[in-house]
């Protein structure tokens, strides 16, 4: 039998904690330092680029990688952005007064999706946590922010899961050990939870405790089981799993009412570049639009970015609200100057409940409240148009308790001390004293002592050993009082103590310990006094937010000359002279956007087939037009000199051809997808825009493709507004037969072989795409540009020979002669038959192809 491998008492106690976390990496403190183990420790060495080392455990060795424990605030986000679980386990009782092994446990477990670090999370965007719990083909969704305590549910099919996925991004998801995570979310960092925490009985109970409500009726959701049972799932994974049970910022729960919003899907979202750029040195149109100046606001506008509103009034309100700030330029700027000096309100009163907030924080939270109240007063004479304002809360009695209570200047960290002001508590006052005045009051004594004893060269010291001691050369010892207790005998000298020094010490030694912990009480104390204004605190944060969000849109809205939108319930969509706002803002100094007019409606503009040059400016204009729409639907004002707009409900858009390869498809089987969406889900108010759909494939299969989707969205009952920039100079016919399809193009100035782009839209189709002239900019040999010409020549000349149709007939019979004299009978006879039936005359392109094909397939060819 081989022998069993020992290990020291150090890595016992360390396996036996990692095995509670296994899916955890465990930051495990030994004295001074956090030190990982084994594959923990070389996951830790890569992500932070710290040594990795070896060490022995008995019989064998391990890997080892540690940092310093107050080096923690900047390792620890790191490994929680490479999408790591960090376990932190810490030294439970004092190592000075134990024997053998210190006891140690998990004090918090942070994921990408629970944190309450500053370095980790971004101030502009919320660090959502989703649960998801399905039954059937249904799902229950729930998205908790424990930094700020919002909390959603919402509850529906797939594509519903997917669009709030992707609409919300969250850090971290939960779900259902025994349930598959949809292969579309595979790569979001993902936990699987034990199948007890999705109960719906227990999700209730769960809820309404935290609450302290007898059922969830006030909250709208009571109905939501599946909703509720994936809410409830969170709060397992917080209390449970996380160690987060201080969350009494979470004051509500609230669904997503997503009928109420645009909606546009992950595509849409991706080749708008409405909040992350298409390239990492672009801007978003987020990036371009956000001029607020508090985290609340910031985090406000991306959520209306992403979820633009129908309501027409509550948009005009927005829109009014945007029109006074610009009307008020002086109020704005002092606005603006007070908005600046407010702290991320949500985010601190979750650390308040957590425990977590520093004084210098609590700081903070007093200098924001202040501003809120000088930002009332300075709204009060605007009081009748800003009635919805009123709920701001004054909170002067808080403010006045944390100014009496907080020093001005306040630490980060409270062990370092003087937090609470003096006059406060009368014990921390003479403690205080008392330290401050000690050296004071050892002088005074040695002094006293000198000439009362007559021993000039006595002295007062201290030393770890002893405490104080009276020092006394051997030449004075007879002049010492009876009453000094000798304590040490030195070569030159004797050391004493007296009663009233070690009361002194007694005292003294104290006072540090005892400031200490008076001063975490003190402080305690006014965290919990702060903590009965929470909900005052996080209304204020909300309407402060929505008045942020207002005055960037104004300082937007003036400093590039946008213009207020119309927003009706009609179905028309009317743009003079509109521009993009991110290519807008890429332009050089001194070059200007060139701006263009649209106009979309059911009736008669339905469809506009958009031709002309490549880099002529194409994919722009489109872009634009939904760019301008969202925008006056979040409220903002928009980058045109009009704008009249008709209610849109979803944007969808089929931009670029991206490959998704890492899931095995093609160029093309991700246009089809996307087209496929589209077409599957369109509406009366939907806005579709579609570039060069079918590039993907041949160039007849492309072509009948593009056609028979202009041809479905121009039949379809819901006759959705849509914008189609092609190559294919084909579907220009379509004109001829299909009345609310109209073609415009691109315009382009051409001199001596050269091409100038106007990148001005107008009536008519394009001939030409000038692709060789494009090959040629990109730096392509002569040798190429020139063949090309040539065959390009030769191609333009063969197409003048006949029309469509023509050339389709010719094509099919020269088909039909080379297979006639190898078909039996029957066959030709089915084929006769078919031909017969074909009207050439009103026989569209698409159709002939089609008829092609299904001839070839019954000559078997």
């Amino acid at each position: 039998m081989s022998k069993a491998k020992k290990e020291t008492p150090l890595m016992t106690q360390y396996n036996s904690i990692k095995a509670k976390y296994p899916d955890a990496l465990l930051l495990f403190r030994v004295g001074d330092f956090y030190e990982t183990f084994g594959t923990d420790a070389i996951k830790a060495s890569q992500v932070l680029g710290i040594v990795l080392t070896k060490r022995n455990n008995g019989d064998s060795h391990i890997e080892l990688a540690g940092f310093p424990h107050h080096s923690i605030d900047s390792y620890l986000p790191k490994l929680v952005r490479a999408g790591l679980r960090v376990a932190i386990c810490d030294q439970l009782e004092d190592p000075k007064m134990v024997k053998g092994i210190v006891k140690r446990g998990v004090t918090e477990l942070v994921t990408p999706g629970v944190t309450f670090n500053d370095q980790v999370l971004n101030s502009k965007k919320n660090n959502f946590l989703l649960s998801i719990h399905k039954e059937k083909e249904k799902y229950g969704l729930a998205l908790v922010d424990i930094s700020t305590g919002e909390f959603l549910v919402s509850e529906g099919n797939l594509e519903k899961l997917l669009h709030i996925a992707h609409t919300f991004d969250p850090s971290e998801i939960i779900y259902q050990r025994t349930k598959e995570l949809p292969l579309q979310l595979k790569n979001k960092n993902s936990f699987k939870l034990e199948d007890w925490a999705f109960q719906y009985k227990y999700a209730t109970e769960k809820l309404t405790n935290h609450f302290k409500t007898n059922s969830l009726k006030g909250f709208g959701v009571e109905k939501m089981e599946l909703g509720i049972t994936a809410a409830g799932a969170i709060f397992a994974y917080l209390v449970e799993d996380t160690h987060h049970d201080l969350l009494t910022h979470i004051t509500k729960i609230q669904k997503i009412p997503q009928e109420d919003y645009l909606m546009m899907d992950q595509f849409t979202l991706r080749n708008l570049e409405i909040v992350f750029p298409s390239n990492k040195e672009g801007k978003s149109l987020l990036d371009i639009v956000d001029k607020t100046s508090t985290p609340m606001g910031g985090r406000l506008l991306r959520r209306r970015i992403i979820l633009p509103l129908k309501n027409v009034d509550e948009i005009n309100r927005r829109l009014s609200l945007v029109e006074f700030f610009n009307n008020e330029d002086y109020l704005k700027y002092e606005i603006q100057g007070l908005l600046k000096s407010i702290s991320d309100l949500d985010r601190l009163m979750g650390k308040l409940a957590a425990e977590k907030l520093s004084p210098k924080e609590l700081g903070h939270l007093r200098q924001s409240l202040a501003s809120i109240k000088e930002i009332k007063e300075k709204l009060k004479p605007h009081h009748d148009f800003l009635a919805w304002l009123e709920p701001l809360n004054d909170l002067s009695d808080l403010i006045e308790y944390l100014k009496s209570h907080l020093n001005d200047e306040l630490p980060v960290n409270l062990a370092k001390g003087n937090v609470i002001k003096e006059g406060v508590n009368e014990e921390l006052d003479r403690l205080r004293n008392l330290q401050s005045k000690g050296k004071g009051f050892l002088d005074e004594m040695c002094q006293r002592e000198v000439e009362r004893t007559g021993i000039s060269s006595l002295k007062i010291d201290f030393n770890n050993v002893f405490g104080y001691y009276i020092e006394v050369r051997n030449t004075h010892k007879d002049k010492v009082p009876a009453e000094w207790i000798r304590k040490q005998t030195l070569v030159n000298a004797e050391r004493y103590i007296t009663e009233e020094l070690k009361e002194y010490e007694t005292q003294i030694l104290g006072a540090e310990e005892k400031i200490s912990v008076l001063e975490h009480q003190l402080y305690r104390k006014a965290c919990e006094y702060v903590m009965n204004y929470i909900d005052q605190i996080q209304e204020n944060s909300n309407i402060i937010a929505q008045l942020d969000v207002a005055v960037g849109l104004s300082e937007l809205a003036v400093s590039e000359s946008y213009t207020r939108p119309i927003l009706n319930e009609g179905f028309a969509v009317d743009l003079k002279e509109a521009r993009h706002p991110i290519i807008e803002n890429a332009l050089p100094l001194g070059e200007k956007y060139i701006p263009n007019d649209i106009y979309l409606d059911k009736d008669s503009q339905q469809i506009i087939m958009v031709t002309g040059p490549n880099m002529a400016g194409k994919s722009a204009i489109l872009r634009q037009t939904a760019v301008v729409c969202l925008l006056a639907q979040i409220g903002s004002f928009v980058p045109a000199k009009h704008a009249e707009i008709g209610i849109l409900d979803k944007i969808f858009t089929r931009v670029g051809a991206t490959d998704n390869i890492s899931a095995g498809e093609s160029t093309f089987m991700v246009e089809m997808n996307e087209a496929a969406n589209i077409l599957n889900n369109i509406s009366e108010r939907s806005l579709i825009l579609l570039d060069e759909i079918g590039r993907g494939t041949s160039t007849y299969d492309g072509v009948s493709i593009a056609w028979a989707i202009a041809e479905y969205l121009h039949q379809h009952p819901a006759q959705p507004k849509t914008l189609f920039a092609t190559h294919y100079h084909e579907l220009n016919e379509m004109t001829l037969n299909f009345e609310r399809v109209k073609n415009f193009h691109v315009t382009i100035q051409e001199n001596k072989g050269n091409i100038i782009f106007l990148r001005k839209l107008v009536p008519g189709g394009s001939e030409h795409s000038f692709g060789i002239h494009v090959a040629k900019l990109a730096g392509m040999p002569s040798k190429v540009v020139n063949r090309a010409n040539e065959i390009l020549k030769t191609l333009e000349e063969s197409r003048t020979q006949g029309s469509s149709k023509e050339k389709i007939k010719k094509v099919t019979e020269e088909n039909l002669q080379l297979s006639f004299f190898q078909l039996d009978d029957p066959v030709l006879e089915n084929i006769r038959e078919e031909l017969t039936k074909i009207d050439i005359n009103t026989l569209t392109p698409i159709e002939a192809l089609m008829k092609l094909n299904a001839i070839k397939k019954m000559i078997g060819r």
